[in-house]
């Protein structure tokens, strides 16, 4: 996990320039290098860096003697760069995953090198030879890009559009900050003057596609057919798969750990993979909440079962309260639910930086999305409409719960690992008929469940528990967080200006105190930027004027029984 940002065509000096890369310093506090780029004096790279990976050598941009034309800043972590070097004959010369990225370019150009990666990753590619500039990010979006591209060919590229939104350029045509989309990759021209043109954007990756590494996994063929017990096993071997890639670190790992489900197979399943490979120290669990809430109880009986060093991290209401603007500075977005449920994720990450050694954390993102989690699955028409909602929320993933992930934990100088997101797994899940992946029983994540319940991974009751919210889970039965925060917040926001607020925010105008509240620290932070969230999280096929799960029926019958 690192910071990358970069400009191409400044017309400001670049020492100026440089202060809005110092936005995002958090994401790499172990080193800072501004590089200006050879030949081009108004390019640059600015690279914020957390040691993760080849702690001498990992430095950037990356430049290696085979290609001095290629410079590369990227964010993220390569997990089959071994399997690459074996399958082409690459010769690295550093132990940094990131490497791959130039050999593989060099070998298959852009769209092979965005294609064969499997890993989480966003990055800038600069060819002085042929004068390219290249833009890419991960399926999911799990490493965040923004970029702004003015019209006279002004590029700049950073990890956070924090970085972005107070560069200085002669003109103001057409600044627009904005995200870079997952699964795409962009070229453009770079011009002897140093500004770029874009030539294309393409779709390299889509969720449903078995990605075309999958010929280089260390699991290579799956039984084939969709009877249960061949499912089941697939489902197993892909996730175990999923965890152990991901193991690749020379900093301690340690796992976020609510009790739900997800994060209690994430948990259960990687401290198995560290005992197998003699991982010398135990595996330090997080859990955050209020005294006796239902995800610190849970999460107490998950670690007593596999053996963790467990820490609970209590959460008082003044603190979660006050962690609030700092955290949609951290976030850059006004979505309610996401901001609710990022307060307990970014004090936990805060106290893992500041009381223990842990720095590469896994946690159980994308699982709600791809197997159907959400307690609104319940309602949907057809096995079929699930089956696209489920897609549709893997795509946004990046605006919502993947976002809360990395900037809760980045703010903090953390590593997220999400292995729900593999994209092996995910396509294979995605693969299977509709009907086999909806709620069954009154029981949501039902195959999921399923394909773990003889593996003595999990106590019976954890595996099998329901769906929490994790912005409700942490708060106690009786008064969940997010009316917690209602409360303090009707407090704040006068009933007047929400009833002007579709007026002062036209688009995606607040609706309700807490809405309008979030609203404006975000507009205080990144005036003028409300598009950067096109919608709104909201639960479908169910009349909600909240995204919270308490509000739904369902939810409300299954805590009263």
């Amino acid at each position: 996990m690192c910071g990358i940002w970069a400009l191409f065509g400044s017309d400001e000096c670049l020492s100026v320039q440089c202060l809005s890369a110092m936005k995002i310093a958090h994401r790499g506090p172990d080193a800072f290098r501004f590089e200006n780029v050879n030949g081009f004096t108004n390019c640059c790279f600015g690279f914020h860096r957390l040691a993760v990976v080849d702690q001498l050598y990992g430095m950037q941009p990356i430049r290696v003697k085979k290609f001095p034309y290629l410079w590369l800043c990227y964010n993220g972590e390569i997990y089959n760069f071994k399997q690459l070097q074996k399958q082409f004959g690459f010769d690295y010369q550093t132990l940094v995953d990131g490497e791959v990225i130039l050999h593989l370019y060099n070998k298959g150009g852009i769209e092979q090198t965005a294609s064969m990666l499997d890993g989480v990753f966003a990055f800038i590619l600069l060819d002085t030879a042929n004068r390219k500039v290249f833009l890419a990010r991960d399926t999911y979006g799990v490493r965040p890009l923004f970029k702004v591209l003015t019209d006279d060919g002004f590029l700049g590229v950073c990890s956070e559009a924090k970085g972005l939104i107070n560069l200085k350029h002669s003109t103001s045509l057409c600044s627009k900050v904005e995200p870079f989309l997952p699964g795409h990759y962009e070229v453009l021209d770079l011009k002897p003057s140093g500004k770029v043109a874009s030539v294309e954007l393409v779709k390299f990756h889509s969720c449903k596609d078995e990605p075309l590494h999958a010929s280089c996994d260390t699991v290579e063929s799956l039984p084939s057919g969709f009877d249960l017990e061949t499912v089941k096993s697939n489902i197993r071997i892909l996730f175990e798969n999923a965890v152990r890639k991901r193991l690749m670190a020379h900093r301690r790992i340690g796992c976020l750990l609510s009790g739900g489900l997800d994060s209690s197979l994430v948990a259960a399943v990687l401290l198995k993979l560290m005992k197998e490979i003699n991982i010398n120290y135990p595996l330090q669990t997080f859990a955050i909440g209020m005294e006796n809430s239902p995800d610190l109880l849970a999460a107490r009986k998950v670690a007593a079962h596999i053996g963790s060093e467990h820490h609970e991290v209590i959460l008082n209401t003044e603190e979660g309260i006050q962690a609030i603007e700092e955290v949609i500075f951290s976030l850059e977005t006004y979505d309610i639910t996401t901001i609710r449920a990022s307060i307990g994720m970014y004090l936990v990450s805060k106290y893992i930086r500041k009381k223990t050694d842990s720095v590469v954390i896994f946690s159980g993102e994308g699982s709600d999305e791809l197997t159907q989690g959400y307690i609104y699955f319940h309602k949907a028409p057809s096995p079929e409409e699930a089956a696209e909602e489920s897609e549709r929320l893997l795509k946004e993933l990046y605006l919502f719960d993947v976002l809360r992930a990395d900037r809760t934990t980045a703010a903090h100088g953390l590593e997220l690992r999400v292995p729900f997101l593999d994209h092996r797994f995910t396509s294979y899940y995605l693969s299977l008929p509709a009907e086999l992946r909806i709620p069954k029983n009154g029981i949501e994540k039902y195959l999921l469940r399923l394909s773990f319940e003889d593996s003595n991974l999990l106590p019976k009751e954890i595996l099998w528990r329901p769906k929490e919210a994790f912005s409700d889970g942490i708060a106690s039965v009786k008064k969940s967080w997010f009316s917690i925060l209602q409360d303090y917040i009707d407090q704040q926001v006068d009933d007047l200006l929400l009833e002007k607020a579709a007026e002062k925010y036209p688009f995606n105008p607040p609706k309700t105190k807490e809405s309008y509240y979030y609203r404006q620290i975000f507009e205080k932070h990144f005036s003028g930027r409300s598009s950067w969230l096109p919608h709104y999280w909201m639960p479908r096929w169910v009349k909600a004027t909240d995204p919270s799960a308490r509000t739904l029926k369902h939810y409300k019958s299954a805590t009263q029984e």
